[in-house]
């Protein structure tokens, strides 16, 4: 793996709102706590999103932009950005890894964290399909878009944004983790950051305590002492 002491800066490309808080905000605190600059890259606003909804498309996508950046600064994170593809209409395509290839460029994270591309049989939950195709294109964008010269040329032409290569991923969602991560210390950042998603998660009777299952039970899967809470991941090199 890539030694700690190598990251400095993390792209987290995700599908929705809610999508990194769920997977990675623990570890993303822990990396903020570090120096670590991190940046968001959502696809979609999360419009199709919401529970007993009143608003439109429109107005979801703004209150889940808001909810997100708002959870964002819960995990020490300024630094969100959303791409504006249509919530639940997301396939992969030479469009979205340009768009991603183009953050990354601008950026020049070390790691990239992001969705399992396959679908995960054990837990059906991660698979969306807009989580899928977003994986399966920052796969793309990283290897080998974002590090080509020669793939969208625009992108060094008319904006000036040079070749990067990105050292690492972390795949969130998949069904065969192979690295974990001990949030304890960063848990309540985490569950602060999955409430600020109001429109998702406040009808959810004992959310909380889901939550804490959920990751009591990663962390019992890594071997952390009881009473831990543990986020998995799969690392692919890719430098």
């Amino acid at each position: 793996m890539l030694p700690e002491a190598e990251i400095n800066r993390v792209l987290v490309v995700t599908a929705h709102p809610d999508d990194v808080d769920f997977g990675a905000a623990g570890s993303v605190a822990l990396f903020v706590d570090k120096g670590v600059e991190v940046t968001y890259l959502l696809v979609t606003d999360g419009d199709a999103g919401g529970n007993e909804r009143t608003l439109d498309n429109s107005g979801m996508a703004e209150l889940r932009r808001t909810e997100q950046r708002t959870a964002a600064k819960a995990v020490g994170v300024t630094d969100v950005r959303f791409l504006g593809y249509k919530d639940g209409l997301v396939v992969p395509s030479i469009e979205l890894r340009r768009d991603i290839s183009r953050v990354i460029r601008q950026v020049r994270p070390d790691l990239v964290i992001t969705h399992h591309p396959d679908r995960n049989y054990l837990n059906v939950a991660p698979s969306h399909p807009d989580h899928r195709a977003v994986g399966g294109s920052a796969l793309d964008a990283v290897y080998p878009d974002a590090r080509n010269p020669y793939a969208f040329p625009e992108l060094v032409l008319e904006e000036g944004l040079e070749a990067w290569t990105v050292r690492e991923v972390w795949l969130t969602g998949g069904s065969a983790p192979n690295h974990w991560v001990d949030v304890t210390e960063a848990m309540d950042r985490k569950l602060a950051a999955l409430q600020s998603h109001v429109s998702q998660v406040a009808h959810v009777e004992g959310f909380v305590d889901f939550v804490k299952t959920r990751f009591a039970a990663w962390a019992d899967q890594a071997g952390f002492p009881s009473g831990h809470y543990a986020e998995a991941f799969q690392v692919v090199p890719t430098g």
